[in-house]
């Protein structure tokens, strides 16, 4: 085996779809400043989003059963004698990350987490906090992992590596249901209930499309699809890859705060982002030139990193925003003169 410097990186980062979305543009951004590639450790379910990347050496896509108690000691041990003298990135900085570095025969690096600033400011929603976690999203946070200066956020905005293929078969798959009008991609689901725009809301939005003449399509993956039978709703037909190809065939992306909607910005396609519960300063904002979110200004604004906390308010920071308000930001998203 090849040790030492030669060796690619070992970049650790778990979490849901969105924090490995996120992943994508930093790894670009260091491919193209340091010449470095890299092998991603990472859950199997997200594993997909890192095929054909060019700065991605290998992946090892961990399942479940392995990073449950002993399992992970065994796996992390394995990893280390695996990648012996190869740096570790750790970009989660958790307590099974933590592990994973004491038995590593390597270098460690971490990037700067700001957990406590972050617990700072929710609790007292104090400006220079908030300043603080405004100045970097999260890709810019993790390249501060190898780089001495964040980069500008434009520099390591999601990137994903679709094949011809891929977009082939997308094109494909849309012809059916497309035609020579502008086509939006909804996606109306999200992890928290507190971040889902009513249902209702997204019927109330596809109606304004199609009487406007715009086509659309769903996307996504849940156990309740929100137009079950429908031509156009997608949901659970496609899987991770071909998601993002149907994505990137798409005008426009509306979707909630999810992982989804850095699929948009990765592929390209300009993202409408509905946000509630969580907000700009805990750095997941979509982050693409002609990405735009829509939020209310309310003083509860954020109440949780993830929006997984019960609403006294019966969610009022999503409910307040009508689908007029939505298609009112669609045909600003799609107008040729937009700004």
């Amino acid at each position: 085996m090849v040790s030492g410097a030669s060796l690619p990186a070992v970049v650790y980062r778990l979490g849901h779809l969105g924090d490995v979305a996120l992943l994508t543009g930093v790894l670009a951004h260091w491919r193209e400043t340091r010449g470095l590639s890299f092998v991603v450790a990472t859950r199997a379910a997200n594993a997909p989003l890192l095929a054909g990347h060019p700065a991605v050496a290998d992946v090892v896509a961990l399942d479940d059963a392995a990073l449950k108690g002993s399992a992970w000691l065994r796996e992390a041990r394995r990893l280390a004698a695996l990648y012996r003298g190869s740096p570790l990135i750790d970009l989660h900085s958790t307590l099974r990350s933590r592990v994973l570095s004491l038995v590593w025969r390597g270098k460690v690096r971490r990037y700067p987490k700001f957990a406590l600033t972050r617990r700072l400011y929710a609790r007292t929603r104090a400006d220079r906090f908030r300043t603080a976690l405004e100045a970097l999203n999260v890709p810019q946070r993790y390249a501060l992992a190898l780089d001495e200066t964040p980069p500008a956020p434009g520099d390591v905005v999601p990137r994903l590596f679709l094949s011809p293929d891929e977009q082939a078969a997308a094109k494909t798959r849309l012809a059916p249901l497309t035609g020579e009008r502008p086509l939006v991609a909804l996606h109306p689901y999200a992890t928290h209930p507190a971040k889902q725009w009513p249902r209702s809301y997204w019927l109330g939005l596809t109606a304004l499309l199609a009487s406007e003449g715009t086509d659309w399509i769903v996307v996504g993956r849940d156990a309740e699809p929100l137009l079950p039978g429908h031509e156009h709703d997608l949901t659970n037909a496609t899987d991770l890859r071909e998601t993002c190809a149907v994505i990137q065939r798409a005008d426009l992306l509306v979707t909630s705060d999810s992982g989804p909607m850095h699929l948009g910005t990765g592929a390209g396609t300009p993202v409408v982002g509905l946000f509630g519960p969580t907000a700009r300063s805990w750095g997941f904002f979509p982050s693409g030139p002609r990405d735009r979110v829509l939020e209310l200004d309310m003083a509860c604004r954020p109440c949780s990193l993830h929006g997984g906390r019960p609403c006294g308010t019966g969610h009022r920071c999503m409910t307040g925003m009508t689908p007029e308000t939505v298609m009112a930001a669609v045909r600003g998203a799609l107008s040729p003169d937009r700004a």
